[in-house]
C-alpha cells in the first residue's frame, strides 16, 4: 500500500514498473479515477446553492481554458509565445484539471498528430469508443512520457515538477475551495455553503463534467460532425463540442492547420478559447498569435465547402 500511495503522489516512481506489461490497465491508477466519480454522489449530503454553482462553473471555465489555450495551443502546437512565469501559472492551472502535466499531455498530442487515425494513434475511435474516450490514458504503457516529442518543454524544471508531482495541484485547488466555503460559511451564512459543498461541486462535479467533455474530442469529434477540409485523419467540426470545449469542436479546421491559435475560421464558428487569447494578446501577455494559413486552407478544402 505505501508503495502504491507513493506511485500516486510521484510520477516518477511508476515508470520502471510500468515498462513491463504495457498493454494491460494500470489498477491501481483507476481507483482514483473511479473515485473522484463516486465522490460526486456526495453532492446529496453537501446540498445545492447558487455560490456553488458559480464556483463549479467558474472552476470548469478556468481550467478548460488552460487546457484548450495552454495544454493544446501553447504546449502541444506552440501556437503563440509568453513568458516563463505565465507559462508556469497556467500549466499548474491546467494541472488541476486532474489530466496529468502539461509535458505529458503535449508529448501525447503531439503523437497523435504524427499518427492521427491510423493503427499506431493512442486513441484513435478506431479502436472502439471506450478506448478511445479513457481507456488510452488508463493503459500502463501510456502512463509514460513519450518524451522523444518534448525536449522543447523537458528543459523547464518547474514544468517536469508539475508533471512529476501533478497530483499535488488537484489537492491543492480542493483545500483552497474547502478553505473558501468555510469563510462564506462563517462571513457570509446568506449564501448557504460551506467547504465540503464547494469541494463537492468545484472539484468533483466540475473534474468530471470537464474531463467527459475533454475526451469527447478524442472519441467523438473524429467521428460526429462535418469535415470542411481535406486532412489525412477523419477529423471533424462539431458545434456542440465546440461550446462545451470552448472551441475545440472545430478540430477539422484544427487538424488541417495545427499551428494556429484560432480554430474557429468562420465568423460563426465560436471559439471563445481564442477571443480570450486574443485579449491577452492586446494586454501583452502573450504575443506572436499564429493564424490559419490561408493558401493551405484553400489548397484543402473540399468542395462544395468553399
Amino acid at each position: 500500500m505505501k508503495q502504491i500511495l507513493t506511485q500516486w503522489f510521484d510520477n516518477s516512481q511508476s515508470q520502471v514498473d510500468l515498462l513491463k506489461n504495457s498493454d494491460a490497465i494500470d489498477w491501481t491508477r483507476i481507483v482514483p479515477f473511479i473515485a473522484i466519480h463516486l465522490l460526486c454522489l456526495f453532492v446529496f449530503a453537501v446540498g445545492f446553492s447558487w455560490t456553488a454553482l458559480l464556483v463549479c462553473g467558474l472552476t470548469y471555465v478556468i481550467r478548460m481554458f488552460s487546457i484548450t489555450a495552454f495544454y493544446h495551443r501553447y504546449f502541444s502546437h506552440k501556437t503563440f509565445k509568453t513568458s516563463r512565469l505565465v507559462q508556469f501559472i497556467f500549466a499548474a492551472i491546467g494541472a488541476t484539471a486532474t489530466q496529468r502535466g502539461p509535458i505529458w499531455w503535449a508529448a501525447h498530442h503531439r503523437h497523435h498528430h504524427i499518427h492521427a487515425d491510423s493503427e499506431h494513434d493512442s486513441h484513435s475511435p478506431k479502436h472502439g469508443f471506450w478506448h478511445s474516450h479513457l481507456k488510452w490514458f488508463l493503459m500502463k504503457k501510456n502512463f509514460q512520457t513519450k518524451s522523444q516529442y518534448v525536449a522543447d518543454l523537458k528543459k523547464y524544471p518547474e514544468l517536469n515538477f508539475i508533471d512529476r508531482f501533478d497530483i499535488l495541484f488537484p489537492i491543492l485547488l480542493a483545500v483552497s475551495l474547502f478553505m473558501l466555503g468555510g469563510y462564506l460559511q462563517q462571513a457570509h451564512p446568506q449564501l448557504n455553503t460551506s467547504g465540503w459543498q464547494l469541494v463537492i461541486w468545484g472539484y468533483f462535479i466540475s473534474t468530471v463534467l470537464l474531463s467527459h467533455v475533454t475526451y469527447c474530442i478524442n472519441s467523438m469529434a473524429h467521428v460526429f460532425g462535418f469535415r470542411t477540409y481535406e486532412t489525412k485523419d477523419d477529423s471533424r467540426n462539431n458545434f456542440l463540442l465546440a461550446i462545451l470545449t470552448m472551441g475545440e469542436g472545430w478540430h477539422n479546421n484544427h487538424h488541417c492547420c495545427p499551428g494556429s491559435a484560432k480554430q474557429g475560421f468562420k465568423w460563426w464558428q465560436l471559439d471563445l478559447s481564442f477571443y480570450v487569447l486574443f485579449v491577452m494578446n492586446k494586454l501583452g501577455i502573450i504575443w506572436d498569435l499564429k493564424y490559419p494559413n490561408q493558401l493551405v486552407l484553400n489548397k484543402k478544402v473540399i468542395r462544395g465547402n468553399q
